[in-house]
Formats: C-alpha cells, structure tokens, sequence
C-alpha cells in the first residue's frame, strides 16, 4: 500500500549532507557509512533494472524501419 502514496520531493540528499555530524561517535559514522554504500548499492540496483525495462520496452514499441 505504501506504492498508493505519493512521494514527498525534496532534495533529500542536500538535507542530509548538511546534518551536523558532531554528535556522532566513530562507530556510528561507520555505522552510517555502511547504510549510505548500502542504500547506494541498492538505487543502482533499481536504476539498472529500470534502464534494462526501459531499454526492452523501447525496442518492443520501436517504430519499424521502412524496408
């Protein structure tokens, strides 16, 4: 059900590389670092995957080449 919702947008990236880091201890910053290269990892995951559905759908609905 959370798909029904609409996204909020914002420039979220912007917002949480300008959050103050000081209160951080150095295992919660690598903490931090392994669930940023995670969540990394997993957009170009998506991304792949969206540019490999795209790539098929436009060779699928591709107007054909007169003969």
């Amino acid at each position: 059900m959370e798909d029904d919702l609409p996204r909020v947008r914002g420039d979220f990236a912007s917002r949480l590389a300008g959050e103050p880091l000081d209160a951080y201890s150095q295992d919660e910053l690598m903490d931090r670092i392994a669930m940023l290269e995670a969540e990394i990892e997993r957009v170009k995951s998506h991304h792949a995957k969206a540019a490999s559905h795209m790539k098929l759908a436009d060779a699928l609905f591709k107007p054909r080449e007169p003969s």
